[in-house]
């Protein structure tokens, strides 16, 4: 869904109060009672409740239910963005809303600008989008837990990928930076780079599926597969090489550095989309960590005709690889750091029963800015993948700031259970602005 900020400068304290109120509610209500809303809320003035209430309907972020036995309202997924919005605000972490400049299929991106007019990635987990569609495939499962499900595990997807970001980042690999989570969003680093999926030719494709094999082989190492790997979720940036390093290159044999560093740029792998994540452990570890060798190994055979002369790598291999580097178990840390298994369990089986599998085929941009080659337009015209760094953002960010509301404070009344762990080191002040 479309996120429109139009609304967020007229909001009143009482208005943030009657929102939260409706969030709160919806723990235990799928249609939260307007007494319990007034009474949540904690306004003095019954009648200022209701001019909230009508101000919220009217701006699509709560929703009275047809046919609803009692007087009540839901939140809805604008409701939802404004709440998170407008933490990420009070904490200093977003200014500015710029573009959008992805959709999937269970998550839109938008470019989003700091108080120091520094570019970030905003990531809108949006579960329910597919799970409305299929409520036969999910009644069940939503008869557990029928009061905000689409919100709970939109969360859980958020705090999921969040955790892992930062789990991943401090451990060297190659994921953007995540700087913060809030409910069912994050906001993240701006990679100046382009999906796998449009680039049409690279100079050294052997030099490139070795660091993508590499990358599944340390994900391994550290207990985890991506579950995801492939061309969609795969961003490619050209970093400049210095003279240092072009010296290192060039050995007894050979008077020219490798394809993939000529020149003077080098060609850096990016891994995006964690949500699907799991655990070496799992029961199905094997066919996860085969499925991901196998996109890239197809992927390569089909855009750049090139097939590795060596088979696997296996994940009987990768196993032993993982117990012999004894490096750390980050599905293990990840536990530790709030993630639980429960929360793993729940979220898995919900993307089992909706038939989430990431986004890789649900992501788009405009047809003139893809790379794709002609062979395969017929068959990806709807799997565009909207990349960090491509020409769709060059024009989001030549456009940032036309649209500035300012958003006024609102009383701090969020639970920290809403919060997702603030990475370290990031100093947040009060003033509220977009």
């Amino acid at each position: 869904m479309k996120l429109d900020t139009k609304h967020l400068r007229y909001l009143t304290t009482e208005d943030w109060r009657v929102l939260t109120a409706v969030e709160v509610g919806s723990k235990n209500h799928e249609v939260v009672p307007t007494p319990l809303i007034i009474q949540l809320s904690s306004l003095h003035s019954g009648s200022g409740a209701h001019k909230s209430i009508s101000t919220l309907a009217k701006a699509n972020l709560i929703a009275r239910t047809k046919n609803a036995k009692y007087d009540g309202y839901r939140l809805t997924y604008g409701g939802l963005d404004y709440l998170s919005l407008h933490t990420h605000l009070k904490q200093k972490v977003v200014y500015s809303v710029g573009n959008q400049i992805g959709t999937g299929k269970e998550s839109d991106i938008f470019v989003v600008a700091s108080p120091a007019g520094v570019q970030h990635v905003l990531k809108i987990h949006r579960l329910g989008r597919i799970s409305f569609r299929t409520v036969k495939a999910n009644r069940d499962y939503l008869r557990h837990r029928s009061s905000a499900s689409w919100m709970y595990m939109s969360r859980l997807a958020a705090l999921k990928e969040y955790t892992f970001m930062r789990a991943l980042r401090e451990n060297g690999l190659r994921v953007p930076e995540p700087f913060a989570c809030n409910r069912h969003t994050i906001v993240m680093e701006l990679i100046d780079a382009f999906p796998l999926r449009q680039i049409r030719e690279v100079p050294d494709p052997a030099r490139l599926y070795a660091e993508l094999i590499e990358m599944i082989l340390k994900l391994a190492e550290f207990g985890l597969i991506h579950g995801d790997f492939n061309e969609f979720n795969i961003l490619i940036k050209e970093e400049g090489i210095t003279t240092t390093e072009r010296r290192g290159l060039l050995t007894a044999e050979a008077e020219e550095p490798p394809k993939s560093m000529s020149g003077t740029y080098k060609l850096i792998p990016y891994l995006i989309d964690f949500p699907q994540m799991v655990s070496v452990d799992h029961a199905n570890a094997k066919m996860y960590f085969d499925r991901d060798v196998d996109c890239i190994k197809k992927f390569f055979e089909r855009r750049f005709h090139f097939t590795s002369d060596e088979p696997g790598p296996y994940f009987v291999d990768a196993k032993k690889r993982a117990q012999m580097a004894s490096a750390r178990r980050l599905d293990v840390e990840a536990e530790a750091s709030g993630y639980s298994k429960k929360m793993a369990k729940e979220l898995e089986k919900y993307m089992e029963e909706v038939g989430v599998d990431g986004d890789h085929g649900g992501i788009f941009v405009d047809e003139e800015n893809s790379s794709s080659s002609s062979e395969e337009s017929s068959t990806d015209n709807d799997n565009e993948s909207a990349g960090h760094g491509s020409s769709k953002i060059k024009q989001t960010i030549d456009k940032f700031g036309n649209n500035v509301a300012v958003a006024q404070e609102a009383p701090d009344i969020n639970s920290d259970d809403r919060k997702c762990p603030e990475p370290p080191g990031l100093a947040f002040t009060e003033k509220t602005e977009l």
